[in-house]
């Protein structure tokens, strides 16, 4: 922020403009309670409409300056993007079942390899159980999804902003798609460096603004039907969504009063579980020497794993600020060495 003080103005603004939205459409820009079942609680007043309308080209406008802004740095971080999880997987997440653009809450499963080359497509959402499996390790609380006809652990996969690029034939508006096609440029095949996923950001991002001016002007964006009402009808249902984090999958069993009787999430931090501990693991084996932990190894361990945007706890945490520690250990279990933040 100090070497760069108008990105830091950028950013606030641009997150002043997407809460500003929420606040906005949903009343308020904490836990609006605007989305209920069925739909929204009320309609797009043509005044809203115009209000956003407005602020979309500062919002566009931010976007774009910060790409252009952030490809300037890539001959800074050579190291990070070669070591930040810059491995071979699969890439997971939707697409578009018109023309296999971004999907954000409809859509089929792709999956994708490291080539590019695409492994399975138009998989039906509903039937997540049947090409996603999860395995159990002793020394996680956290479960570790695969792809079931590739095994445990080969069928590593990556969802989130990377994975979403990785997929998709093109974004789906005019920006993005130039921005998505030179990000593509990256690499020959599927962009591997997990660093690149604030790229991929970035793209998005830029997508967004697009995609809700494309929205509002359509003509039924003021529609009065804004909510279907309805009693249970089916008993279990599965839903599958593109959070910003990467690709989220819920599945519920009602009974017949509407009362969840069972429930099973696979959301991304669980879907990245695999490549975040092969990320540190590679962080890892660049920083030890001769036995020793080398010092940056902390803030790279970090780095990698915010590369995921794994929780909001650990998102919010001031960068280098984190309490952390990495122990190093003999094959035959005994100590080596310990390095340690402390933060009070």
């Amino acid at each position: 922020a100090a070497q760069h003080p108008h990105l830091a103005k950028d950013g606030i603004r641009l997150r002043q403009f997407g809460q500003q939205i929420i606040e906005w459409l949903g009343g308020k820009r904490i836990h609006p309670a605007w989305v209920v079942p069925g739909g929204v609680s009320e309609p797009l007043s043509e005044e809203r409409r115009d209000q956003i309308l407005t602020a979309l080209p500062e919002a566009k406008a931010i976007a774009l300056r910060t790409l252009d802004w952030f490809k300037t740095t890539f001959d800074q971080f050579t190291e990070e993007i070669r070591t930040f999880a810059n491995f071979p997987s699969l890439f997971l997440g939707l697409v578009s079942d018109e023309d296999n653009s971004l999907a954000l809450y409809d859509g089929q499963i792709r999956i994708v390899d490291a080539t590019g080359h695409i492994v399975a497509d138009k998989l039906d959402p509903a039937a997540y159980k049947s090409y996603i499996h999860e395995a159990v390790e002793p020394w996680s609380y956290l479960k570790f999804p695969y792809y079931a006809p590739m095994g445990y652990p080969d069928g590593i996969y990556r969802v989130g902003p990377l994975a979403r690029l990785n997929i998709v034939d093109r974004c789906g508006t005019p920006l993005a798609d130039q921005e998505w096609a030179e990000f593509r440029n990256l690499e020959r095949g599927a962009v591997l460096s997990s660093f690149h996923y604030h790229y991929a950001r970035l793209v998005e991002i830029l997508y967004g603004v697009e995609r809700i001016e494309q929205l509002l002007n359509k003509p039924d964006i003021l529609s009065k039907h804004v909510r279907a009402r309805a009693q249970p009808n089916r008993l279990e249902g599965v839903g599958v969504s593109e959070a910003p984090r990467g690709t989220l999958m819920h599945h519920y069993t009602i009974d017949e009063n509407g009362l969840i009787r069972s429930a099973n999430l696979i959301i991304a931090t669980g879907h990245n579980n695999l490549a975040m501990n092969r990320g540190v693991r590679q962080v890892a084996r660049h920083f030890i020497r001769n036995g020793k932990l080398e010092e940056g190894m902390l803030n790279r361990v970090e780095a990698v794993i915010r590369t995921y945007d794994p929780c909001l706890s650990c998102s919010t945490h001031a960068l280098g600020q984190m309490p952390l520690q990495v122990e190093l250990f003999a094959a035959d279990g005994s100590l080596v060495d310990v390095l340690q933040r402390d933060v009070r």
